[in-house]
């Protein structure tokens, strides 16, 4: 396209790559891991994503046209180490997915209580798959809604809590141990996921040398300051006994403070439901087209064949997609095991592109190799409170 897009317009698509359904899962995960100091572990996840985006935008400034996971990872791994960032970054999305799809459905149970999880999971993915299958796609008109859909439940509830802001729900700050502020950060990356997005449109971009590194650094500095405002609020008007439960609906948890606001907190409940059917809607097309972009790329004989033929194509790259993501579904229901294998799986993908800045000779500079090691530190300790996480969830199960 001859047509550029402003700074302006490049942050807000930034933005809108984050703020999603999965901020609605993060406030009452984190408070019962956390408690007040979640706050804390938001603001050094959102200077550690800060760093991780900086570096994609430098990455994207370097690959203009083809920049992708596997084209950043193959520039100093070779096709393997493509091939591994790709399908590590797939393999976080269908688990990723997997938990939306059990969130939607305790959601839905609130309107449907006589239905199962299981029922009702089952449904929502097939619904999505089914509109996948059949090549429609949300029109414009239809993304506009969504993300007034996305928007609403967040400013709804922040004015909501504004008017039962208690300070004494401060103390006792860290009642979990201070050490939780940081092994949470698996559980609030998940809410920043996106933010890479915008270094995919480095050609439509404007001066993008300098917008898309602004753009990136803007609309993660506003993401932060509304995820702030929002989990804020609810850690200020909701006491700490009332998260009994991650998977227990936000919805659920506001109306035991507001039992007279039924209308609104119904309103919030509704709007969550469809911005995650929406977000899995959206992803399950993106990913399906990923997935058939990768086995093109792949050099074994039966897979350029199934290519060739069509008989790998969009459609039943959506089967497999759904069939991926009901595993998940039905084998993972502790959401923490969720947040530590999405994070684990998509943040390893980020360490091994932004590894491909260490092999170019003009990010040999001091300064760039500050923010790139600043960037791969947060990589690193994300994957090491993710990989802890997860034993500690698994030894549970023992």
């Amino acid at each position: 396209m001859s047509q550029k897009i402003s700074l302006s317009t490049a942050t807000i698509v930034s933005m809108n790559a984050m703020i999603g359904a999965s901020i609605f899962t993060i406030p009452v995960a984190l408070a019962i891991k956390t408690g007040p100091a979640g706050i804390i572990t938001v603001l050094l996840v959102a200077l550690g994503v800060w760093f991780m985006a900086g570096a994609f935008a430098r990455l994207a400034k370097v690959f203009p046209k083809d920049g992708s996971f596997y084209t950043y990872a193959k520039s100093w791994g070779g096709h393997t180490a493509g091939v591994i960032a790709s399908y590590a970054y797939l393999t976080g999305l269908m688990i990723a997915l997997g938990l939306l799809i059990r969130l939607a459905s305790y959601a839905l149970q609130y309107y449907y209580p006589d239905y199962s999880v299981l029922t009702l999971g089952l449904v929502i993915l097939a619904v999505v798959l089914f509109l996948n299958s059949c090549g429609i796609k949300v029109s414009a008109l239809g993304q506009y809604v969504l993300i007034v859909l996305t928007v609403f439940p967040l400013l709804a509830t922040i004015f909501l809590c504004l008017a039962k802001l208690n300070l004494n729900y401060l103390t006792p700050f860290a009642p979990f141990g201070w050490l939780n502020i940081l092994t949470a950060s698996q559980i609030v990356i998940f809410s920043f996921f996106g933010f890479e997005s915008i270094t995919s449109l480095f050609g439509i971009v404007e001066n993008p040398e300098q917008n898309v590194p602004k753009a990136t650094a803007y609309s993660v500095m506003l993401v932060a300051l509304i995820y702030l405002l929002f989990i804020g609020s609810i850690i200020l008007a909701v006491p700490l006994n009332l998260f009994t439960s991650a998977s227990v609906p936000l919805a659920t948890i506001l109306l035991q403070i507001f039992p007279t606001a039924t209308w609104l907190i119904q309103m919030i409940s509704l709007s969550i439901i469809i911005s995650i059917i929406g977000t899995i809607h959206a992803m399950i097309w993106s990913s399906s087209n990923l997935l058939v972009s990768l086995t093109n790329k792949l050099a074994s004989p039966w897979a350029k064949q199934l290519c060739k033929n069509k008989w790998f194509n969009h459609r039943t790259a959506v089967l497999l997609i759904g069939l991926l993501i009901l595993t998940t579904f039905l084998t993972l229901n502790n959401i923490n095991m969720f947040f530590n294998l999405t994070a684990l799986f998509i943040v390893l993908t980020y360490g091994l592109s932004i590894v491909a800045l260490l092999k170019i000779k003009t990010e040999r500079n001091f300064n760039s190799l500050i923010k790139t090691y600043l960037g791969l530190g947060t990589v690193l300790a994300i994957i090491i409170f993710a990989t802890a996480g997860l034993i500690t969830e698994i030894a549970k199960l023992f």
